[in-house]
């Protein structure tokens, strides 16, 4: 997914749980982070306008409401005029997934989703 600033990024996601999988941001201009077993890329992109950035993935993870509840609890707004927001919380979505929407200061769009609650 793109990026302006990779160590900005690299710092909002360590917020998040994530930690730098590769080299410094500066090397390559490009950012390899985990948190588990999941892996996010960014790369350095001087153009990216995060009102209008059209990026996304999908973050399969085995309990979507205790992600949301992480993520919450550090701070990240719910408020879309704040630029990154947590969109939540959880809900069942039209495909049986249990899910949430987060956007992050980039633009980048994450879902993330679980098996439903039984």
């Amino acid at each position: 997914m793109p990026a302006n600033d990779l160590d900005a990024t690299l710092s909002f996601y360590e917020r998040l749980g994530f930690e730098n999988a590769g080299s410094a941001p500066s090397e390559w201009n490009y950012l390899i982070i985990r948190r588990g077993s999941v892996q996010l890329h960014f790369y350095g992109d001087a153009e990216v306008d995060p009102l209008t950035t059209s990026s996304s993935c999908y973050v399969f993870t085995d309990d979507a409401d205790a992600l949301y509840g992480a993520w919450n609890a550090v701070g990240i707004p719910t408020d879309p005029s704040t630029g990154s927001r947590l969109q939540g919380p959880p809900g069942v979505t039209d495909y049986g997934m249990r899910g949430v929407a987060f956007v992050d200061p980039i633009g980048d769009l994450l879902r993330v989703g679980s098996p439903p609650l039984i």
